[in-house]
């Protein structure tokens, strides 16, 4: 995946991540501006293509993933003009287990040289471990059907290979000591979150600050930030709430991201000390 497949911002509205069906509902609209511009009818390219006319409706509706060979018949059929073979290279279903709203910044995870997030919340997606990601499930509102839950802790996990996967990669990490006192999921799953939290640190490209509880200064108090570099040396951020999430990308509004999360790990513990306070924590368990 090159960085202009997973960052293609400029010109693009970044408030909002597309939906899982943006990506059919696009090749389907242009399926129908071919059609159109052709003189065929839905039939008629039904006929060509050796679809029906209701499965080409659904092509061009975004109800329906069109096969291999639906998008070379279709592409016969409608001038060979390449545009339906290039666009169904950009085809997708979604993600299943991560946000719609998430999903561009995690294809930008897999081509960054360098990651930053601060989070206040809860522990970072890339730290959790599993008996913790599945108490932030269980404890999501409404409830998760088990295989939305199940979806979520398999695609959450499947994110982490990045830690392990890209060696080269920068991965920093600046948490607030409040999230380490949670009990969330009880005792046990809190032990083994430190476990988990702990061997992940180890690594030589993996970096947690932890921002005690009683400082008296803070830098981020407007809340959790993201920021990756990507390997042509661009900045982007990322900014989420509930039920939404947003892909900076302005340089003026990265810079200042850039410039709280500067001031914060001045403010943090450095990193020796922040593993010694989770090992003291995790043995007053």
């Amino acid at each position: 995946m090159t960085v202009d497949d997973a960052c293609a911002t400029e010109g693009v509205d970044v408030g909002r991540e597309p939906d899982a069906s943006d990506s059919l509902r696009t090749f389907g609209a242009v399926v129908q501006a071919l059609r159109e511009h052709a003189g065929l009818s839905r039939a008629d390219l039904g006929q060509r293509v050796r679809y029906s006319k209701h499965t080409v409706e659904s092509v061009e509706l975004g109800r329906r993933m069109p096969d291999e060979s639906f998008v070379e018949l279709a592409e016969e059929a409608l001038g060979n003009t390449g545009a339906l073979r290039r666009a169904a290279k950009h085809l997708t279903r979604g993600e299943p287990g991560l946000a719609a709203w998430f999903r561009r910044w995690a294809r930008l995870e897999r081509v960054a040289v360098s990651l930053c997030t601060y989070e206040c919340r809860l522990v970072p997606g890339l730290l959790q471990s599993e008996g913790y990601i599945r108490a932030l499930c269980e404890n999501d509102i409404p409830p998760l059907t088990d295989d939305a839950l199940e979806a979520t802790v398999r695609a959450r996990l499947d994110r982490q290979r990045l830690l392990y996967e890209r060696p080269n990669t920068a991965f920093d990490f600046i948490v607030d000591e409040a999230v380490f006192m949670r009990r969330i999921g009880g005792v046990e799953v809190t032990r083994g979150l430190f476990d988990h939290v702990l061997e992940a640190v180890k690594a030589r490209n993996v970096t947690l600050q932890v921002m005690p509880a009683c400082t008296e200064d803070h830098a981020c108090l407007a809340g959790p930030i993201q920021l990756l570099e990507t390997p042509d040396g661009r900045w982007r951020g990322y900014s989420e709430g509930q039920e939404s999430g947003r892909l900076i990308a302005d340089p003026k509004e990265v810079s200042k991201l850039h410039m709280r999360y500067a001031r914060l790990r001045s403010q943090a513990l450095p990193p020796k000390e922040s593993v010694g306070l989770l090992e003291r924590m995790r043995g007053a368990l």
